[in-house]
């Protein structure tokens, strides 16, 4: 576990002018070699490489310039900062950063095998709960020490959660993440893929906190135990409809206050209340009570209520049989192919999917995914 006190383990060279400067980009350049591309998309080029000195493998994101006039994103550099800052065994490690030749900039990150999603749509994968509870445990530390250091994911989904050949679970991808240390600021509610994304983004909001990062991790947490997506919607409001018909109606009962959010509007009139435990039980019939309770509390409407991240990892659901498998038990290909599906989701511009936040990628997603699931008899 990170404190506080430990060092960086980042170096950020981003100017390369003046010998000394110049001198020190120079080396850490030179500690890296690059072996073949992974990846390329529109923002940036991921290649798998390794230390010079030692041979461990790493990977390369070289990020493009778009123009000269626009330079590097800042989608990137927020990324770059954020890794600089958090460093957790449960978030992806930013080990250099350094200019190439054409001054571009290049991040170099630990080496990992691959995605959350990946296994979830195996259809030659089993697991069973206590693989989903190492994969939880590992996925909250991690959020939970992005919010003990103030920082929002904003894009918590399974392709941002990536595994070592160890089997550690990293959070990755920070570029629609920031700092929520000013309760009064206004943010952007344009962040997190869709079928993750929580109802008061939808309508509106302007100042959260670290529960939207919750109702996430808890949208990837049902995805995990169905094998399928669960709030799968195809456009916004067809998004708030899955929402209510799985959750209820957000309204003054359940959530004092919603109706006087910018865009709040009723996607249902019957007005169906929020789902309780027995309802999340006709949902997710084989997990324990303990596991339900758990999940209601992530997915709670009125993001007031819903649990954070250190009372998630206190749940008795992870004190309960069978205990979190230990992470290199953990299923999950480490092969070629895998890692070429990371250096794809790498090469994405950070924040974003390959095309519209993922509304056409993902509108099929979920039509063939894998169904099988063991439990372990519970």
């Amino acid at each position: 576990m990170a404190t506080s006190g430990d060092p960086p383990s980042a170096s950020m060279v981003l100017v390369p002018a003046g010998s000394e400067v110049a001198d020190v980009n120079q080396l850490t350049r030179e500690k890296y070699v690059k072996d073949d591309k992974i990846g390329e998309g529109t923002y940036a080029i991921v290649y798998r490489a390794h230390v010079r000195a030692t041979g461990q493998p790493v990977a390369i994101k070289k990020i493009k310039i778009s123009s000269q006039s626009e330079g590097i994103s800042m989608d990137s550099l927020r990324e770059i900062k954020h890794l600089q800052e958090l460093r957790h065994q449960n978030i992806v490690n930013l080990l250099d950063v350094f200019v190439g030749k054409s001054h571009n900039i290049h991040a170099v990150l630990e080496f990992l095998a691959g995605d959350l999603e990946g296994i979830i749509k195996d259809t030659s994968c089993v697991y069973g709960s206590g693989d989903i509870k190492s994969w939880m445990a590992m996925s909250l530390r991690g959020l939970w020490w992005c919010h003990r250091n103030f920082v929002l994911h904003r894009d918590i989904k399974p392709n941002n959660l990536l595994y070592t050949m160890s089997g550690i679970l990293k959070i990755a991808d920070f570029g629609l993440a920031r700092s929520f240390a000013d309760p009064h600021a206004n943010m952007t509610h344009q962040v997190v893929t869709r079928w993750y994304r929580p109802p008061e983004l939808f309508y509106g909001a302007k100042h959260y906190g670290a529960a939207i990062d919750i109702f996430s991790m808890g949208a990837v947490f049902a995805e995990l135990v169905l094998r399928a997506p669960y709030l799968p919607g195809s456009t916004d409001l067809a998004q708030l409809e899955v929402i209510v018909t799985a959750l209820g109606q957000p309204s003054e009962q359940n959530w004092p206050g919603v109706t006087k959010l910018p865009q709040y509007c009723v996607t249902n009139d019957a007005m169906p209340p929020e789902v309780d435990l027995q309802g999340m039980k006709r949902q997710f019939q084989s997990m324990s009570m303990s596991g339900l309770q758990l999940l209601h509390g992530m997915l709670r409407l009125d993001p007031r209520k819903r649990v954070t991240a250190r009372d998630a990892l206190e749940s008795e659901w992870f004190r309960e049989e069978p205990m979190p498998t230990k992470p290199h038990d953990l299923p999950g290909k480490k092969g070629k192919e895998e890692q070429e599906k990371v250096g794809q989701d790498l090469k994405r511009r950070a924040g974003y999917d390959d095309v519209l936040n993922g509304d056409e990628l993902i509108a099929d997603r979920g039509k063939n995914v894998a169904r099988r699931l063991d439990f372990g008899g519970m």
